[in-house]
C-alpha cells in the first residue's frame, strides 16, 4: 500500500514528503522500512511521543510548504474582502463620526476609537496587511499590520463579537508565527533562499487542530437539550434551502432531524472525518454543502468561504503541486511550483543520514539541521500550550463569571454557534432625576448603534454609565437608570432578564463575580414549550399569542392598543391579580381562568403566588385583519376585471386596479387602501422576479452590490487620507466627494428614493396627528423628546400586545 493510501491528513503526519522521496529514488535498491499500523494511520510512531526530544523532533519534521502557502493566499484574499464588509470599512463614517454622542462597548473601558480620519488609516493598515498576507509580500510585517489593527478593532466593540470574527484573529496570529511565505509568495521571488523551503510540521498541526476545535467544540455545545430537542433554530426549516427535504418530511421533522440533528452530527464528526483518507471525500462533500448553505442562511460575511478554504489543509500537503501540474505549460510562469522538490530550512529538524535527490546532486542553499535548537523547542512548546489553551477557553467561564448571563461567557470564543436564539418582546429604559425625582422614559437604543447590550450584563452596565454621563446635557441631574428587558430564549416564556428595580448606574459588577442583578432563567418551565406548539396550532392565522412568565413581587403594566380587539389574559400557572386602571378594579385569577382586558386602556398584572406566574395574551389585530380582508376583496375584484366576469363599472377610486401593470397606476390611486394594495402587489412581483432569476442575473446583482460597497469604502478611505495629509477641503468640495462615494446602482437609488418618499409621507402624517392632538402645528426645537419618551406613558420598544410601562 502506497503512502497516499495511508492517512497522511492526520493531526501530525509526514504528508507528501515520503511520496516525494519515493519519486526521487525509483532506482534505489534500499528497502523501505515497514511501517507500523499506527504510523500508517496517524503519520507518526508511538516512540515519537515517548520523550520530549522525540516530540520536538516530530513537530519540527520537514513538511511541504505548498498547502500552507495556498491557504495563506486564500485567507489574505478573504480578509481583504471582509475588511470592506463585515469589519465595516464601507460604512466606517457612520460608526465613528466625530463628535456624535455614542455609547460604545469596548472590552476595556480605556479603549476608545481614534478620530474618524485616523480610523480610516487604521483600516487602511489592516487592509494592506491582509493584501500582504495574500501576496506573501513582507510577510511578517504584513501579519503584524493585520493582527495589531484587527485585534484593536475587535476589542473596541463587543457588540460586533461573534465566533468567526474571533477565529479570523486567531488564524492571523498563527500565521504571524508560521513560515507561510515559503510557497507562491513575493518574498520567495525576493529571497531565493526561502523559496519553496520546507516548513515545520507544527505549522500544519496548529491550523488543523484549530479547525478541529471549531467543529468539535461546536458539536459538544450542540449537545445542549434545547438543540437536541429542536428549539434553537426551528425557524430555519421554513427557509427555501430546505424545500428538497420538505418534499419527503414534514417541516417539524426537517427542523428536528435535518437542521438540528444534521448540524449536531456534522460538527461532532467533521474534524475526525477530514483527518482520514478513507473518509475525507465524504467530509469534503458534507462540509462544503454545509458552508454553502450557511452562506445563504446567515449574514456571516466571509466565514463560510474561510471554512471552505481550511478544508484542503487536511489533505496531503503537496496537493497544490499535483493540482497545478495539470494546467497548460504556458501558465507555469504565474502558477505555483509543481516540482516535488523543496529546499531545506533551518526551521525544521532533519533525521541524520537522510538526504533528498536535490541534495545529492547539488549543495543546498541552507545547511541541514539535525540537532534540536532553542527555536525548535520553543515552537513545540508553543504548539502544545496553544492547543491546551484553545481547549480550555470554551470552558473558562467559571473564571470570568461577570460575563455570564443566561448563557456562559462573552459570545465569541465558546464556539456555541447558533445554539441560542432570542426574541425581545419589550425593552424599557426608565430614568429618575437624582435631585428632583422626575421620572421619564428613554427610547431604547438611544445613543447606541447596536442591540446586543440587551442580553449582556457587562454591556448594560457600560450603557447605563454612558447614559448617566449624557443625560445631564438635557438638564437631568445625577440620573438613576433602570432597565426592564423581556426576552425569550429558545422559544421559552417571555421573562425579565435583569432586575427592573435595580439602578444599574450604582449596581455592582465585576468580571470575576456573578452578576447579582441577573434574573434566573426559568428552566423549570421549559416543558411548557410543547404546550405552546399545541396552543398555537389551534389558533387561526389572524389570532396572535404571547406567553409570559413573571416573578413574585413584580408586576406588568401593559397598554392594549385600540387596534387589538378581543384581547384576553389566560392564566397557565401560579396566581395573578389583574387591575384595570381606569375602572380601579382588581380581579384575581387562578390557573385555567381568563379575563377580557379593554382596548385603548392600561392594566396591571401582579404576580401574587409564591412561585413564578405564567400566563398568555391572546388577541386579534383587528386593524390588520380588516386590511387583509380589503386586500382580498380588491384582489378578487381585480381578477374578475381581468377575466371579464365583472359586469359593473368600477368607480373612479378603483380604476387604477385595471392598469395595475402600469407603474403610474400606483401613483394615480387616490384611495390609500388601493395605493397600498398596488404597492404590495408590485413588491411581491419584484420579490418573485428576484427569486426566479437565473444564475447569471443573480451573480450580476451580487457583483454590482459588492462593487458599490467596496467602492465606497475605498473612496472614503482616499478622502480621509487626503484630509490627514493636506487638511480638510472646503465644505462644498467635501460634500461633493462624499456624494460621489455614496453613488449606488440605479435600481438601488430608485428603491432608496421610494423608501425615503414613503418615510417622508409617513412622517408628515404622524406630524399631522401629533399637531391635531396638541392643537398646534410646526416643528419644535430639539429637546429631550428626541431621545426620550416622557410624552408617552409606555416609553418602550415593544411588539404586539406587549406594551409595558
Amino acid at each position: 500500500m502506497e503512502a497516499r493510501d495511508a492517512t497522511a491528513g492526520a493531526l501530525v503526519s509526514s504528508d507528501g514528503e515520503e511520496q516525494a522521496a519515493k519519486k526521487d529514488a525509483p532506482t534505489t535498491t534500499e528497502k523501505t522500512p515497514t511501517k507500523s499500523k499506527m504510523e500508517q494511520i496517524f503519520g507518526f510512531k508511538k516512540e515519537d511521543l515517548t520523550s520530549w526530544q522525540n516530540l520536538v523532533t516530530l513537530l519540527n519534521r520537514p513538511t511541504d510548504p505548498a498547502s500552507l502557502g495556498i491557504f495563506r493566499c486564500l485567507f489574505g484574499l478573504l480578509m481583504a474582502i471582509d475588511i470592506t464588509q463585515e469589519r465595516g470599512l464601507s460604512h466606517l463614517d457612520y460608526k465613528y463620526l466625530d463628535g456624535a454622542p455614542v455609547c460604545r462597548f469596548p472590552l476595556f473601558n480605556f479603549l476608545q476609537p481614534l478620530p474618524m480620519d485616523w480610523m480610516y488609516l487604521v483600516y487602511a493598515v489592516m487592509f494592506l496587511g491582509a493584501l500582504g498576507i495574500m501576496l506573501g509580500c513582507f510577510y511578517r510585517l504584513s501579519c503584524l499590520m493585520f493582527i495589531s489593527t484587527y485585534w484593536y478593532i475587535f476589542f473596541l466593540d463587543k457588540t460586533a463579537w461573534n465566533n468567526h470574527s474571533y477565529l479570523y484573529g486567531l488564524i492571523g496570529f498563527q500565521l504571524t508565527l508560521m513560515d507561510g511565505n515559503r510557497y507562491w509568495s513575493v518574498d520567495g521571488l525576493r529571497r531565493p533562499s526561502i523559496r519553496n523551503a520546507h516548513v515545520p510540521l507544527w505549522n500544519y498541526t496548529l491550523l488543523r487542530t484549530q479547525i478541529f476545535i471549531v467543529y468539535f467544540i461546536a458539536g459538544i455545545k450542540k449537545l445542549d437539550a434545547d438543540w437536541v430537542e429542536g428549539y434553537s433554530m426551528s425557524y430555519l426549516a421554513h427557509h427555501w434551502l430546505f424545500d428538497p427535504f420538505k418534499t419527503i418530511l414534514p417541516v417539524e421533522l426537517v427542523s428536528l432531524l435535518v437542521v438540528h440533528g444534521g448540524g449536531l452530527m456534522l460538527d461532532l464528526s467533521a474534524g475526525y472525518l477530514l483527518f482520514f483518507d478513507a473518509t475525507r471525500p465524504y467530509a469534503f462533500f458534507f462540509v462544503s454543502y454545509f458552508h454553502c448553505m450557511n452562506s445563504q442562511l446567515f449574514s456571516i460575511g466571509m466565514f463560510s468561504y474561510t471554512m471552505l478554504a481550511t478544508s484542503p489543509l487536511f489533505c496531503y500537503t503537496d496537493w497544490p503541486r499535483r493540482f497545478f501540474s495539470h494546467f497548460p505549460s504556458f501558465l507555469k510562469s504565474v502558477l505555483p511550483f509543481t516540482s516535488p522538490e523543496s529546499q531545506t530550512s533551518t526551521s525544521c529538524v532533519y533525521p541524520e543520514g537522510q538526504s533528498t535527490s536535490s541534495e545529492r546532486q547539488e549543495t543546498p542553499a541552507v545547511a541541514r539541521v539535525s540537532k534540536l535548537r532553542f527555536k525548535h523547542k520553543l515552537g513545540a512548546f508553543f504548539t502544545i500550550l496553544y492547543i491546551a489553551e484553545q481547549f480550555f477557553m470554551p470552558y473558562s467561564h467559571f473564571i470570568t463569571q461577570g460575563y455570564n448571563n443566561w448563557t456562559n461567557g462573552l459570545y465569541g470564543y465558546s464556539w456555541d454557534m447558533m445554539v441560542h436564539s432570542r426574541s425581545h418582546q419589550h425593552v424599557k429604559i426608565t430614568y429618575k432625576d437624582g435631585i428632583t425625582g422626575e421620572i421619564g422614559y428613554l427610547n431604547p437604543g438611544v445613543f447606541t448603534q447596536s442591540k446586543r447590550w440587551k442580553d449582556h450584563g457587562d454591556m448594560l452596565k457600560q450603557y447605563a454609565t454612558c447614559l448617566h454621563q449624557f443625560l445631564p446635557r438635557y438638564n437631568i441631574s445625577d440620573p438613576e437608570i433602570y432597565f426592564d428587558i423581556w426576552v425569550s430564549i429558545n422559544e421559552r416564556f417571555q421573562q425579565r432578564i435583569f432586575d427592573p428595580r435595580v439602578d444599574i448606574v450604582k449596581a455592582e459588577w465585576s468580571p470575576f463575580k456573578p452578576n447579582p442583578w441577573l434574573m434566573p432563567l426559568l428552566v423549570d418551565l421549559s416543558p411548557w414549550r410543547t404546550k405552546f406548539q399545541e396552543i398555537e396550532g389551534s389558533l387561526d392565522n389572524q389570532t396572535e399569542i404571547v406567553f409570559i412568565a413573571d416573578f413574585p413581587g413584580l408586576h406588568l403594566e401593559n397598554f392594549v392598543s385600540e387596534d387589538l380587539g378581543n384581547t384576553s389574559i389566560h392564566v397557565l400557572q401560579g396566581q395573578v391579580s389583574v387591575e384595570i386602571v381606569e375602572e380601579k378594579k382588581n380581579h384575581t385569577l387562578q390557573p385555567g381562568e381568563q379575563i377580557q382586558v379593554p382596548a385603548g386602556a392600561y392594566h396591571k398584572v401582579y404576580t401574587v403566588s409564591e412561585g413564578p406566574s405564567c400566563y398568555m395574551y391572546i388577541y386579534v389585530n383587528t386593524t390588520e385583519a380588516a386590511l387583509q380582508e380589503n386586500f382580498t376583496k380588491l384582489f378578487e375584484l381585480q381578477e374578475r376585471v381581468r377575466n371579464g366576469t365583472e359586469t359593473e363599472p368600477l368607480p373612479p377610486e378603483l380604476q387604477p386596479l385595471i392598469a395595475a401593470e402600469d407603474g403610474e397606476a400606483e401613483v394615480n390611486a387616490t384611495d390609500p387602501i388601493v395605493r397600498l394594495f398596488l404597492k404590495r402587489q408590485r413588491r411581491m412581483k419584484e420579490v418573485k422576479k428576484r427569486r426566479e432569476a437565473g444564475v447569471l442575473e443573480r451573480f450580476e446583482r451580487f457583483a454590482v452590490k459588492k462593487y458599490y460597497t467596496i467602492r465606497r469604502g475605498f473612496l472614503m478611505t482616499a478622502i480621509a487620507m487626503r484630509n490627514l495629509a493636506v487638511g480638510l477641503p472646503p465644505l462644498e468640495q467635501l460634500t461633493r466627494e462624499v456624494a460621489f462615494a455614496n453613488m449606488k446602482e440605479p435600481e438601488a437609488e430608485a428603491n432608496q428614493d421610494e423608501r425615503l418618499k414613503d418615510e417622508n409621507i409617513m412622517q408628515e402624517k404622524m406630524l399631522e396627528i401629533v399637531a391635531s392632538q396638541n392643537g398646534s402645528t410646526g416643528k419644535a426645537a430639539p429637546t429631550l423628546r428626541s431621545v426620550c419618551s416622557t410624552c408617552s406613558r409606555a416609553g418602550a420598544e415593544s411588539s404586539g400586545v406587549f406594551t409595558v410601562r
